[in-house]
């Protein structure tokens, strides 16, 4: 193809890409916050009262943590009751709160900041133990709304069911804005709260990087549900994560590459600003020389002259058999180009940062047959109670973030109740014996705080699940490719 055609081709796929883009937005307006499969578009961002330059002073910091006294999630899409709630929470009127945010939730059952709130008004000024949870509200408003549910449906459940031992959980939600600076601080003000027990967060690698070295300090545990890059790995023995590392994504797409779709060469596109891109980037090469494959190429989404059209061009004349996305939330719309600009030339393959809404809205049809390797899919496991639960709480199906968040979840609940001590949780989690029944099977920790468990591979296919045309759909009999040893 010339370079005139190719630069035509990547004019229209990003007129296509704000065409559709502005169609979902204004679907989305049209028709409230309410996610469809546990998806949403990504990368939205709103203004916060408590964003701005870091690093933040101590008060700034404070209007970011909320156990119910103030709004977190933007304002302008809170129903009147849910308004109302907050400052009755703020004034000491919790059955005030309690009834607004009952009202609430029945006009917007997907609400979990509302459902978090809700229970511990419940609470009220009892004896509980306090638990937070780090989500990027100001940096990706959906992951933050994914991540929230699945804590927000592990309290309910357990505070419903009597509470741990008969104390109920109670929930802080902080906003770190998915800015490792803000995370360091938001993690100081945590670390120093001596009834904060553990931490849920954060989500990006590099905030739970940054964020890591002071719950390590002040020996407080913390686990990401959502954050895969291999460095965290040993970062610290207050350190967990339920998400599987980028390890075990990495080797099953290359088994996959090399085994099924019998390709040997692959080129790469990924952002060297990212440590969960670089991380999965390796990982990836890593597998594939071991299986007995090739990179042919590299492309950074990073550098500033990044040409979708002109970088596809160059890796196919380079011999590549397949194109690897591993792209970051931020660089999620440059890896929609180069699928629109791919045109189905070559198979995709993808990590789990492209399962989003906005892979099955904009990529569509260039999209179809792509590859992914996610943590957890909801049609997967059909013996588990989770997806059923979680659908009859939440009115709609949820996304892995949501799964692993839970998981989080569970397994502070379960150290709780054997030892409710920042160091009685700790040893609880890295016991050897340790193991939780959480939504995506049994919770267990290796040595280095990582969980040992499969991933599932899933890929995008025409369908009706979603509001989109297209769903994730899981690929059978390939849940269970297991990692090499850590």
């Amino acid at each position: 193809m010339s370079q005139k055609n190719e630069t035509a081709v990547l004019i229209l796929s990003l007129l296509i890409t704000i065409g559709l883009a502005g169609a979902g937005i204004w679907w989305l307006t049209s028709r409230g916050s309410i996610n469809v499969g546990g998806l949403s578009p990504q990368n939205q961002t709103f203004p916060n009262s408590a964003t701005g330059n870091s690093p933040q002073s101590e008060q700034a910091i404070g209007q970011r943590l909320s156990a119910g006294e103030k709004l977190l999630l933007p304002a302008e899409q809170a129903t009147t009751t849910k308004q109302a709630a907050v400052q009755a929470i703020a004034s000491g009127n919790y059955n005030a709160a309690i009834s607004d945010l009952q009202a609430s939730l029945k006009t917007n059952r997907n609400d979990p900041e509302a459902l978090i709130y809700l229970n511990n008004a419940r609470i009220g000024a009892q004896k509980s133990y306090t638990i937070a949870t780090a989500v990027p509200i100001g940096g990706d408003i959906n992951a933050a709304l994914e991540i929230l549910r699945g804590v927000a449906q592990a309290q309910n459940e357990i505070n419903q069911s009597g509470g741990i031992s008969g104390t109920p959980l109670k929930v802080v939600i902080a906003n770190d804005d998915n800015k490792p600076e803000i995370a360091a601080q938001i993690a100081s003000a945590l670390a120093n709260n001596s009834e904060i027990l553990g931490v849920i967060g954060h989500f990006g690698s590099d905030t739970t990087l940054a964020a890591s070295k002071i719950y390590q300090q002040k020996q407080l545990v913390a686990i990401s549900p959502t954050s895969t890059s291999v460095q965290l790995s040993g970062v610290g023995n207050n350190i967990f994560r339920t998400v599987p590392s980028d390890r075990f994504a990495a080797n099953a797409l290359s088994r996959y590459m090399l085994g099924k779709l019998q390709k040997q060469k692959a080129a790469i596109f990924f952002n060297s600003a990212s440590s969960y891109s670089k991380s999965l980037k390796d990982e990836f090469t890593t597998a594939i020389y071991g299986d007995g494959g090739q990179i042919v190429g590299e492309f950074d989404f990073a550098k500033g002259n990044f040409n979708a059209a002109e970088s596809v061009k160059s890796a196919i004349a380079q011999g590549a058999e397949v194109i690897m996305l591993a792209s970051n939330s931020a660089t999620l719309d440059q890896a929609l180009q180069v699928v629109q600009v791919n045109a189905k030339r070559l198979p995709l393959l993808a990590g789990d940062d492209a399962y989003t809404a906005k892979t099955l809205q904009i990529g569509g049809a260039a999209a179809t047959d792509m590859v992914l390797a996610v943590p957890w899919h909801i049609l997967a496991d059909p013996q588990s109670n989770f997806p059923q639960t979680s659908k009859q709480l939440w009115n709609a199906e949820v996304s892995w973030r949501t799964a692993l968040a839970y998981d989080a979840a569970i397994a502070l609940i379960a150290g709780l109740g054997r030892n409710p001590t920042r160091t009685g949780i700790q040893q609880t989690l890295s016991a050897s014996d340790f193991s939780a029944n959480g939504a995506s099977g049994p919770i267990r920790f290796l040595p280095s705080g990582d969980r040992n468990r499969v991933v599932q591979l899933v890929t995008v296919k025409p369908g009706n699940r979603t509001s989109y045309g297209y769903d994730f759909v899981p690929i059978s009999g390939l849940s269970t490719i297991s990692d090499r040893p850590i």
